[in-house]
């Protein structure tokens, strides 16, 4: 994704005290990046269709039919629910560690209040919320900057865009060639 002042306005905060409500900030006087108002957003974006994915889990019609790009133009079958919660659970996963990710489960994914949370993990008040802000920010980030195929925008998710461009699987390294050696019989 790339970051704009049209991408982030939208998902800044009205209240932010870094951004004004801009989305970017200047770091070192040099260039914008954007502000951990707007991955929050993102995140609560996320994580509010997760849960509404979550509850409608059992309805039926879930699979959706959907063209391929290329030059065959065919179709396939998929359950973009089922896809979008594994997606939201694999980027967590990979982009938290072990105690980030222990947290997320209860706070997020359970639905423990603060209180609960607090107690299970043995923190304080005021830690636990930097740290659920933290994880916030972080995974704002890993949803939009996911690389082919991010998760936000949620639209481009769940509505099929079609990409231009041919995605190819990254070459693995080359191994290195080892000079093949051939045993000779020794002369009598």
């Amino acid at each position: 994704m790339q970051w704009n002042h049209s991408n982030t306005i939208g998902l800044a905060s009205s209240s932010c005290c870094y951004c004004q409500g801009q989305g970017l900030r200047l770091v070192y006087k040099k260039h914008e990046t954007p502000c951990g108002c707007v991955f929050r957003g993102i995140f609560r974006a996320c994580l509010s269709r997760f849960r509404e994915c979550a509850q409608s889990g059992g309805i039926s019609g879930t699979i959706s039919w959907e063209f391929c790009s290329g030059p065959t133009g065919c179709r396939t079958y998929s359950r973009k629910r089922e896809e979008y919660m594994a997606d939201f659970a694999l980027i967590a996963r990979r982009t938290l560690d072990e105690a980030e990710h222990r947290l997320f489960r209860y706070y997020f994914l359970l639905g423990a209040d603060w209180r609960l949370c607090s107690r299970q993990l043995k923190i304080d008040r005021g830690t636990l919320f930097h740290a659920v802000y933290r994880i916030e920010r972080k995974l704002g980030r890993a949803f939009a900057e996911t690389e082919p195929y991010p998760i936000y925008p949620l639209d481009e998710y769940f509505g099929g865009v079609k990409r231009d461009f041919k995605v190819m699987p990254s070459e693995p390294p080359a191994a290195p060639r080892r000079r093949l050696q051939v045993p000779f019989p020794k002369a009598a």
